[in-house]
């Protein structure tokens, strides 16, 4: 089929300079959400109809199977699925999408589709308990003639409750000749894409209805207060999945899904918990409270205490991170790690059982197994232009307070003293110390504060 997703609105009660379908919905923008869907259906054809923003929307989200026509003026629907019918199929049914309604399923796109066959006019329908603001839809002997506008309606039709979602499927070369003969003679001065259902009935040509599994699906966007309102429905929704899925949330209501989140079997995640791009749990992994996790995989087995922040790092089987820790890009730990609080690790591989537990800094370093990194260490990586390596290899103690000047090397089975500053290489099973010699001043008097 053709697809095309009309997303040239200004939104003006976004009050905002950034164009509507480009405000994020769990982490990516609203356009994103209907094109992936669209992309489902395996389209030979998917145009994007864009306005407001100029070349905002197709510089964001320009793909090979992606085309973008602009519509300026913008005077309607019907005129805006003018623009792109040069670029569609005419032995392909188009299928219009709008880039502001995001949580329409494939499942309801599919039953749209079958409904329509291969020679109908297919409209997705739903009934409101309060149809206020939407296109009404006109029936006679239970067959659609009509959709009338809200400002066009009469008080008859407007107590009528099924209304127009906008979302439609119809023969291609029907709808080129329905396009062409539309009028924009109603109360907004419009072309609406609605008339085209008259047309249709004048034409003999059958007009089919589908209805959506849940209302949500067809509710579109125009505030940040309708925006908000779709974030908790689709991270409600992205809860439940992960509910019955086996996942333990401590309260759906406070997690935050913005992007893909893959759980093995006997996960828990605490309150507060983000989760951006994709993120793998394994097994029996426990996420503790108000953490920030993006692009990771955490291991079988692994703790992640509260208020840790990690991305694009990897953590290992049975390790223990946090609370109050961060792990920045790049950082791999094997099994049985421990990061413990307030320590930051950039950029480095931590072997088995290596541990650093209070109060340090990681940064380009390779660390081996069994090592202990000692409170207020630091590995200083880099020298004002460029970063370099520390290498730290296997059951090397590290004493509190230690700064390694980079690049360095410390020796297998070395201990480095506390307060060291290490600017050589520490040779293997050794004792290296680097501090001042320390002395005591008999007789000393602390400075007495004067008074003025």
């Amino acid at each position: 089929m053709n697809v095309v997703i009309l997303a040239a609105g200004m939104g003006k009660r976004m009050q905002s300079d950034l164009p509507k379908v480009l405000h994020p919905l769990a982490g990516k923008p609203l356009l994103s959400h209907v094109i992936d869907t669209a992309r489902s259906l395996s389209p030979q054809h998917c145009c994007v109809v864009y306005g407001h923003g100029g070349d905002a929307v197709p510089t964001k989200l320009a793909a090979e199977d992606l085309s973008f026509v602009l519509q300026e003026p913008q005077l309607g629907t019907g005129h805006a699925v003018m623009q792109a019918m040069p670029m569609l199929q005419n032995n392909q049914p188009t299928l219009v999408l709008y880039g502001d309604v995001p949580l329409t399923t494939l499942a309801t796109l599919q039953k749209l589709t079958q409904a329509a066959g291969k020679d109908k006019l297919a409209v997705l329908t739903v009934e409101l308990d309060d149809p206020t603001g939407y296109g009404r839809i006109v029936r006679e002997n239970s067959r659609i003639v009509r959709i009338v506008e809200q400002k066009d309606a009469n008080d008859s039709e407007r107590r009528i409750r099924e209304v127009n979602t906008g979302i439609l499927i119809a023969p291609t070369t029907h709808l080129k000749r329905w396009l062409a003969n539309l009028s924009n003679d109603n109360a907004q001065g419009e072309y609406y894409l609605t008339d085209i259902i008259a047309r249709a009935v004048e034409d003999g040509i059958p007009v089919e209805s589908a209805q959506p599994a849940f209302a949500w699906e067809t509710l579109g966007v125009n505030s940040k207060v309708q925006l908000a309102e779709l974030e908790r429905i689709h991270q409600h929704n992205i809860a439940r999945q992960l509910l019955e899925q086996g996942v333990t949330l401590l309260d759906p209501a406070r997690v935050d899904v913005r992007g893909a989140l893959h759980c093995g079997r006997d996960v828990e995640i605490d309150v507060g918990c983000i989760f951006e791009g994709t993120v793998e749990l394994a097994d029996g992994v426990k996420i503790g409270a108000h953490c920030v996790i993006k692009n990771a995989r955490i291991a079988k087995g692994a703790v992640i205490k509260p208020f840790c922040h990690i991305e694009e790092a990897s953590v290992g089987a049975q390790a223990q991170i946090g609370p109050y820790a961060r792990l920045r890009p790049g950082t791999t730990l094997a099994e049985d790690v421990h990061i413990g609080n307030f320590v930051e690790v950039k950029n480095s591989q931590l072997g088995a059982h290596s541990k650093a537990n209070h109060l340090a800094y990681v940064g380009d370093a390779t660390v081996g197994m069994r090592v202990n990194i000692g409170a207020g260490t630091i590995t200083c990586n880099y020298d004002g232009a460029n970063k370099h390596r520390t290498i730290i290899e296997d059951d090397v103690f590290i004493g509190s307070d230690t700064q390694l000047v980079a690049p360095v090397t410390v020796g297998k089975g070395a201990t480095l003293g506390a307060g060291t500053t290490l600017t050589k290489d520490a040779p293997p099973d050794s004792l290296t110390v680097s501090r001042a010699k320390q002395i005591s001043i008999t007789g000393w008097q602390r400075p007495v504060k004067q008074k003025k």
